[in-house]
Parts: structure tokens; C-alpha cells; sequence
């Protein structure tokens, strides 16, 4: 060890004798200081500006994520340049030997092959500590700078800094014992670190050497750790990578030592590869794979209650199959050169939990006959068709099935010939849908096909029908199936883990055996409801369900009889608010405090937290609700509608001059009027949950759904079970500690004096050795 040593100190003072190595450092701080002042300054003034409205309370993002991990950030600029770094730093580490004469001395005196090899290496990893250093300097000043800087981040980013720059110092040296010309070494270095870093997205679409290249590729090894996730299988790689180089070069210096057939030079080199490769795809394997996320927030994991249901599937396998179509959407995302980034982008936060998912992958070709690429290709069949696709895209059509081969496994047309998983659990399955938005499915929407799988039954809404209500299987923009039934759409409940249903009461009895009733739905019935229907309802009511009625004006008389029990009532008339853009029946109603404990939404927890004054929906046609003396029920309103709004009694012209307030017709204005509210009330040792809102549209497919907040009534009707919420902590990090002028001092002080300090102390050095 104490020769190891001494060769390390030998070669630093080698180092930091030669301009080389002071030119690099000097460069490298520049670079950082460029990027990291630059970000500073800009969100610095951002902040100072924001800061003179009474509104700001903090950036809605972390700050320590994205000064140093943008693509802008420090981190991220400082790892993409890091090739042009090391070549020069390594490219002399044995070369300048061999020129010098001085390996001859080496190889005669009593130290040993491997202890050259690790004392040079040492040095290097000495020197990648001054790179560190660097960066930790900007690690430091950002803790002055920021709010609660989230050190969990930088640390694990250094980790990863530190260790790909260390792999590259070994391929460097590697180099160095193959030429005794430093530029060719150095560019030697560049080939091999280029390679290995485009390596990765080669041959992907052979099954035999995906894997491979993927193992081998460099590029994104430090990526996980640089975004705060560390996890042995990244460790080990780069010490797997950092290994195989040092033994590469032990086996040529030893090799100008001794005389050995090539063969046996290449066996040699081949059962380091293969102990490498080995190794790693032992410890890659789910199973065997620790992590630990150091971000403050936990961003890298899935929430707690995910995880929960992740681990209720217990030891039994999960198998998932994805069906990818050559025709259909987010075809491209399915094919065998995406696999990988499907395992990674998707699977791999759930693997972590539940190692033993096994993956099958199917290929087809189908489409609907209204497809457009009948239209695009005229005159040809699905199979011409699909050639015609097949070839511009580079694939080999046999290993996609026909329709007909398909539709003897399984038929996916109720899934649009789409990129869809299928999950198969104790002989249960259930399909996981992408979108076409952000194609890959949440964690609520994993969450929710993994529960369908360990639940017989899961909450249903019912939707009444026979009195001409709302249809929650329609797409017309009457109709609310973009927020209950429709499958390509992320924010459906049916792909929220809530199942939809409707019944006629006319004819049927409530199934309370047979389904798991989260809540009952009367949505704008057109016609009386007969007695038979008004008594199912009471009953159900009676008995504690939770329920929801959506009013319209003109249709009072037909739902109040079914409110005035519970002491509520929808009055009569329509509401009116005058705007120069909308018509005057168009409502916009502001959320209250009760709203924002409906369900944890992110745009209600924001309001919640006073990140946002307030929040509004859109209403067209209103009724207000009013509450009776008699309600046994406790009543919060959800929505109001503030004092510039009235009720207008009379006959209402939309299309013509802006209606008049008029007292004498019945008119009259109030403080707010309550649009929607929710009841409550114990009953069966349990707390029974009732939405009456004076309007049907808000969410209909006309407004999307309600969006957010029409997906926040539904998750309160079913008790807050389903979608299942995965909300992450307020981000700590966001505020600046300084000001643009201090910001503006840091740019002069980081980017120009401490680097000519730097410069100075080099040249110093330099200039002493050189006397000497």
C-alpha cells in the first residue's frame, strides 16, 4: 500500500506541476460558476418581482432541483462536458513513462505491475476530488442562497458526478497503456467514452444483444443519481466499468513483459468481459436490487399508498402484457428498440416493491375500418397496409400478428387497437391503458389496475336512468363520459379505479349484494319521477348511501320532492351573470374552504395552502340551493356565486339585448348564492356524503369533465378511496435568500475572481517547479 502511495503522490505532483491540469480546473470552475450564477440572477430578479404582489409565498418548485439538475442546471452541463475534461487529464498517465524511459526503471525495480496501475489511478481519484470540490463549493453557496436547499439531491448528484467521471479516468488510463502518443490516447479515451454512451441505443430491436448494450451503456447510469435515487445496480456498474478497464490495463503492461500466444492475450481480456457482464446481470436483477431515494420529498418513490397496494399482492406473480399495434396509438412507444425506456420510465418504481413481475410483449397489426390509413392508402387491405408501415419503419412484418391471429388470443377492439397492458393476477386480469397526453399511466392509475386485481368489487357509481337524465356513456357534450367512461382519457373514473353503471329504478331494485355502491347519481331528469322511483330513492337514502343530484332550471319541480326531505331545495328562475364575453346565464362560481377538503387534487391543496386566493369553475344554466330549517343533515356550500350575480325569474333572452335586473318580476340578489353543496350526516357508524348542485353541465363533456374538481366530487362520494391521490409535499426549497444585487456580485466574484485565483496560484506553482 505504502508504494501505491507513493506512486499516487509522484503522479500528482506530475499533475499540478504541469498547466494541464490548473488550465482544466480553472476551466471547469468557470463553466459552473457561468451556469450556476446565471440561474441565480434570473430567478433572483423572478423572486424580487413576484415578491412586490402580496399574492407570492414561494416558487411552486424546488430550487435546488432546478439550478443545478435543468437542462440549463450546473450538474446536468457540467456531466455532458466531462469528455473533453478527462482525455486530457489521463492521456500521459503511462505514455509520458514509455516516452520518458521511465517504465524500463519501473519494471526493474521490485514494484509490482498492479501497484503502478493503482497508484496512478489513485491520483486521478484524488484529482476528481478537486472537480468535486468545485461543485461542492457551489453546493455550499446554494445553502446560502436557498430556502431549506434540498441536500439530499446534491449529495446523491455528487455521487453520481464523481463516479462517472472516476469511470472515465480508468478508460483513460486504459488508453494510455495502448500508445505511446498522448493525443492519440486522448482521442482514444473520447472514442471509447462516445461509444459507450451511445451504446445504449443500439440494436435495440434484437432481443439477444438489448440487454447487452444496455448494460454497457454509460449514458444515464448517473442519471438516477443525479435526480437523488441511488441504487446498488448503478453502483455496482460503474465499479463493474471502473474494474474491468483497470484489468485491461494490467493485462497489457504485463504483457510487454511476457511472451503469450494472442490467443491467450484475448482469453484473458474475454474472461474479465465476461466475469464484467456476468456480475452485472446477476446484480441487476429486481430482487437483488437495493435503493434509497435521498430527496427530501421522496420524489423517486412511489407514495405510501401505492406502495400499499403494490405489496397487498403479496408473493404471487404479476404477469404484464403489452400489446402494441403496429396501427394503433403509442404504437411507436411498444417496440422492442423501446423497451427498455418502457421498463424504466414506467415499471421500474414498481418493480422495486414487487421484484417478481414477469413482462410478456405481443405484436399485431388491426384497425378499425374508418381508420385513416384506409384513407391514406386507397385502395389497399389492412395486411397491404400494414406492409407499407412495417417498411417505412424498418421492421420485420412477421413478427407482428395478423388480426386473425390476434383475435384468437384476444380481441382489443373495446380498447381502440391501442398501446394497452394487460395485468393477469390469481387467474384475474385487468387492462392499464396509455394516453395521449402523457402516454404512460400515474400512479394512481397502476394503483387503481392493481387493486382491480386483489378486489372482487370495486365502488360503482349508478347513474339513474329512464326520466331522460344525463348519460355517463355519451360523448356528446351533454353527455359526462370524458370523466366517467372514456378510456383513452387519464382522468376517467374507470381508469381511476371507480366502475360506472346505470340502472332504470322504474325496474330494478338498487344491487346492494352485487356491487359495491359508492354513490347514487340523479342527473337532470327531464321527466316526473313516478312514486315507485321517489321511494327507491328515500330508501336508499335511508339506509346511508351517498348520493348526487344535478339540477336545471325549469326542472325544479321534478328533483325537489326528492331534496326537500334531506332540506334542501333548488329554487326557481335561472341565474344571471352580465360579462362581455360570455352569455348571461354563464356562472362562474368560486370555490369555498369545504371545497378544498373534498379530495386531495393538487389545484385544491394549493388553494388549500393559500398558494392560489382563489378558484373558480364555470356553470352554465344555474340554480341556486337553499337550505330548509328542517335539514337533518349538516350543509356546507362548495361553490358560491358572489353578489354581482342575481336570480332572474322571468323568461330569459340569451341571444339579444343584456337582461335588466327587475324587482317587480320576482328578481332579487343576495350576498352568495350557494351552486353546490355538500351534506352530511352519521348514520350506520358511518359518515353518509350528499352532493346537490344547481347546474349539470359543469361536469359535462362540454367542460371537460369539471376537470379537477369534477373528479374531486366524485373521489368524496366514494369516500376519498378512489382515485387514489398521490400528493407530494409543498417543495421547501423555494425561495431565494438573496437579491439581484447580491446575485449580480456573485456572478463577478464566482466566474472572474476566484478562477483568476486559481490561475494565479497555478502559474505560481508552475513557475517555482520550473525554477527548481
Amino acid at each position: 500500500m505504502k508504494t501505491i502511495l507513493r506512486i499516487s503522490r509522484a503522479e500528482l505532483r506530475n499533475l499540478f506541476y504541469s498547466p494541464v491540469a490548473w488550465f482544466l480546473a480553472v476551466v471547469f470552475m468557470v463553466q459552473c460558476a457561468f451556469f450556476y450564477n446565471r440561474i441565480v440572477y434570473a430567478w433572483a430578479r423572478m423572486q424580487e418581482l413576484g415578491m412586490k404582489t402580496a399574492k407570492f409565498k414561494g416558487f411552486d418548485l424546488s430550487l435546488t432541483k432546478s439550478m443545478f439538475l435543468n437542462p440549463d442546471g450546473m450538474f446536468v452541463n457540467a456531466m455532458s462536458n466531462l469528455y473533453l475534461f478527462i482525455p486530457l487529464l489521463t492521456m500521459g498517465l503511462l505514455s509520458r513513462e514509455v516516452n520518458s524511459g521511465s517504465i524500463k526503471l519501473l519494471y526493474s525495480s521490485p514494484i509490482k505491475t498492479r501497484q503502478i496501475v493503482f497508484g496512478k489511478y489513485l491520483a486521478m481519484m484524488v484529482f476528481n476530488l478537486v472537480l468535486i470540490t468545485i461543485i461542492g463549493f457551489f453546493m455550499v453557496s446554494a445553502g446560502f442562497n436557498i430556502k431549506s436547499v434540498d441536500y439530499g439531491l446534491l449529495i446523491a448528484a455528487s455521487i453520481g458526478f464523481y463516479l462517472l467521471v472516476c469511470a472515465y479516468a480508468a478508460i483513460g488510463l486504459f488508453m494510455s497503456s495502448l500508445t505511446n502518443y498522448q493525443i492519440v490516447s486522448a482521442i482514444g479515451t473520447f472514442i471509447i467514452v462516445l461509444v459507450l454512451s451511445r451504446i445504449g441505443g443500439l440494436w435495440q430491436k434484437f432481443d439477444f444483444v438489448r440487454d447487452l448494450t444496455y448494460f454497457l451503456s454509460i449514458s444515464g447510469r448517473a442519471e438516477k443519481m443525479l435526480y437523488g435515487l441511488i441504487t446498488t445496480k448503478d453502483l455496482f456498474y460503474f465499479f463493474a466499468v471502473i474494474c474491468m478497464f483497470l484489468g485491461f490495463t494490467l493485462l497489457k503492461l504485463r504483457s510487454v513483459r511476457e511472451v503469450k500466444p494472442w490467443y491467450i492475450k484475448a482469453a484473458r481480456y474475454s474472461g474479465i468481459t465476461v466475469v464484467v457482464l456476468l456480475l452485472g446481470y446477476i446484480t441487476s436483477r429486481p430482487a437483488l436490487i437495493g435503493y434509497w431515494d435521498t430527496t427530501d420529498s421522496q420524489a423517486n418513490t412511489i407514495h405510501p399508498r401505492v406502495q400499499k397496494i403494490v405489496k397487498g399482492l403479496g408473493k404471487e406473480p404479476l404477469e404484464v402484457t403489452l400489446y402494441t399495434n403496429l396501427m394503433g396509438k403509442n404504437g411507436s412507444l411498444g417496440l422492442p428498440e423501446n423497451r427498455n425506456n418502457y421498463l424504466s420510465e414506467l415499471w421500474e418504481y414498481y418493480v422495486r416493491f414487487k421484484p417478481d413481475i414477469e413482462f410478456k410483449y405481443e405484436y399485431y397489426y388491426d384497425a378499425k375500418p374508418d381508420h385513416y390509413l384506409f384513407r391514406a392508402f386507397p385502395g389497399k387491405n389492412i395486411h397491404e397496409i400494414a406492409k407499407e408501415l412495417a417498411k417505412s419503419m424498418d421492421l420485420n412484418l412477421s413478427h407482428f400478428r395478423t388480426p386473425e391471429q390476434m383475435k384468437q388470443i384476444i380481441d382489443l377492439e373495446d380498447e381502440d387497437y391501442g398501446l394497452v397492458m394487460q395485468l393477469k393476477y390469481k387467474g384475474r386480469t385487468t387492462f392499464l391503458r396509455t394516453f395521449t397526453d402523457n402516454p404512460w399511466p400515474g400512479e394512481e392509475h397502476v394503483a387503481a389496475a392493481m387493486a382491480r386485481l386483489q378486489f372482487p368489487k370495486m365502488p360503482t357509481i349508478l347513474f339513474t336512468t329512464g326520466n331522460l337524465e344525463r348519460d355517463p356513456n355519451i360523448m356528446g357534450e351533454r353527455g359526462y363520459s370524458i370523466s366517467t367512461t372514456a378510456k383513452p382519457q387519464r382522468v376517467s373514473l374507470i381508469n381511476n379505479g371507480i366502475d360506472i353503471d346505470t340502472i332504470n329504478l322504474e325496474y330494478k331494485d338498487i344491487p346492494y349484494d352485487s356491487m359495491n355502491i359508492a354513490a347514487l347519481v340523479l342527473a337532470d331528469p327531464k321527466t316526473e319521477l313516478s312514486e315507485t322511483v321517489k321511494k327507491k330513492i328515500q330508501d336508499y337514502i335511508g339506509k346511508g348511501g351517498n348520493f348526487m343530484v344535478l339540477g336545471e332550471p325549469r326542472k325544479e319541480d321534478i328533483v325537489n320532492p326528492v331534496l326537500k326531505p334531506l332540506g334542501v331545495q333548488f329554487e326557481k328562475g335561472v341565474m344571471v351573470q352580465l360579462s362581455k364575453h360570455n352569455a348571461p346565464d354563464m356562472i362562474i362560481p368560486f370555490l369555498t374552504n369545504t371545497a378544498t377538503d373534498l379530495a386531495e387534487e393538487v389545484m385544491l391543496l394549493k388553494l388549500k395552502s393559500k398558494q392560489f386566493d382563489s378558484l373558480f369553475i364555470r356553470s352554465e344554466t344555474v340554480l341556486p340551493v337553499t337550505t330548509l330549517d328542517s335539514s337533518a343533515f349538516t350543509v356546507k356550500p362548495i361553490t358560491i356565486a358572489m353578489p354581482d350575480v342575481w336570480l332572474k325569474k322571468g323568461v330569459l333572452v340569451r341571444d339579444s339585448v343584456p337582461p335588466v335586473y327587475t324587482a317587480t318580476e320576482g328578481d332579487f340578489k343576495n350576498d352568495a348564492f350557494h351552486t353546490t353543496v355538500g351534506l352530511t350526516r352519521k348514520i350506520n357508524n358511518k359518515e353518509q356524503r350528499i352532493i346537490v348542485a344547481g347546474d349539470a353541465d359543469f361536469i359535462s363533456n362540454k367542460f371537460l369533465g369539471g376537470d379537477y374538481f369534477g373528479r374531486a366530487l366524485y373521489s368524496w362520494l366514494d369516500n376519498n378511496e378512489y382515485p387514489v391521490y398521490s400528493p407530494r409535499p409543498i417543495y421547501k426549497d423555494n425561495l431565494f435568500l438573496i437579491t439581484p444585487e447580491t446575485a449580480d456580485l456573485l456572478i463577478t466574484i464566482n466566474t472572474w475572481i476566484i478562477p483568476a485565483i486559481l490561475a494565479i496560484i497555478g502559474t505560481v506553482i508552475i513557475i517555482r517547479r520550473k525554477r527548481k
